[in-house]
């Protein structure tokens, strides 16, 4: 019987080049995305899951989430609702959740990193020699 792995994603695990101090937050990101990076940087270096090369990753991540509060923020603002703005959140919204999984800041893929850390239970197995 052939074993596939589709659809299932690699445990996180801390990186040996993981950052260890927060860059600055890009000047071009909007307040909704500044206030995002602020909010999961601190929780992506402690978990030393975030490189050098992820920052791209990041920077997306929070453009989305800052596109998807702005549009969010305007069709509050008393203006009617419009189909194409609530398409186009949905979409910044989808891409934001797939982003989050990547860098580990969803519970499940939090789970995964949890999983990884929790090998030292050696001691608790009977078997073990």
């Amino acid at each position: 019987m052939s074993v596939h792995s589709r659809g299932v994603k690699p445990p996180l695990s801390p990186d040996a080049e993981a950052l260890t101090k927060a860059p600055p937050v890009p000047k071009y990101l909007s307040a909704h995305a500044k206030a995002e990076w602020r909010r999961v940087m601190p929780q992506l270096i402690a978990r030393r899951v975030i490189t050098k090369a992820d920052m791209a990753g990041v920077e997306a991540y929070c453009v989305s989430v800052g596109a998807s509060r702005l549009i969010a923020d305007t069709m509050s603002a008393g203006v009617l609702p419009d189909l194409k703005m609530g398409g186009l959140q949905i979409r910044y919204m989808q891409t934001a959740r797939q982003f989050a999984a990547e860098y580990g800041l969803t519970p499940t893929s939090r789970a995964r990193i949890g999983a990884v850390q929790s090998d030292d239970d050696d001691d608790d197995n009977p078997l073990a020699v």
